[in-house]
């Protein structure tokens, strides 16, 4: 069932491992979101890595490819002509001050995460650094699991439309 509180985004900027990849697209599928995946990743969806990573949650789930991170953004985030443009972005590193409370959700948000090891690329967050949120942690630490840190900020955004088509 689609979750017609709102069509939320999570978009994966080169995730590198299936088994997260999988995680996140079970949270997709339970609260209706859209998958972003954006290339390269670190494996390949082949029915071997989607049977370790969630494979009956797969079908549930609407998934959409890009290329590359700058096909993202030019489709997303271009001043030009187009129904994507200016989307709302909200991009999510330990290098922000804000935390992802702190800001509102639009009902068609995208929520972006970068790789497992490295995070999101310090050119995009520098191009971006209005739009970028943290989840607060103890000092000293470098991140949460990625599929964690997901789960956190969309529950959020259903949170912040009451949940509305949840049960």
């Amino acid at each position: 069932m689609r979750y017609t509180g709102c069509m939320l985004n999570i978009v994966l900027i080169e995730p590198e491992i299936p088994q997260n990849t999988g995680n996140i697209a079970r949270t997709c599928a339970c609260i209706g979101a859209r998958l972003h995946l954006v290339e390269p990743m670190g494996f390949r969806l082949t029915q071997r890595n989607l049977a370790r990573a969630g494979c009956d949650y797969w079908d549930s789930v609407d998934i959409v490819r890009w290329s590359c991170a700058e096909e993202f953004f030019e489709a997303h985030a271009s001043r030009a002509a187009s129904s994507l443009q200016n989307a709302e972005l909200h991009l999510f590193t330990g290098r922000a001050e804000r935390a992802y409370t702190d800001v509102s959700y639009g009902s068609d948000a995208f929520l972006l995460f970068g790789r497992e090891s490295a995070g999101i690329d310090p050119a995009i967050l520098d191009r971006f650094a209005d739009r970028c949120v943290r989840i607060p942690m103890i000092e000293g630490k470098r991140s949460l699991n990625l599929s964690n840190a997901v789960a956190i900020a969309a529950y959020e955004a259903c949170r912040q439309h009451g949940f509305a088509g949840l049960v």
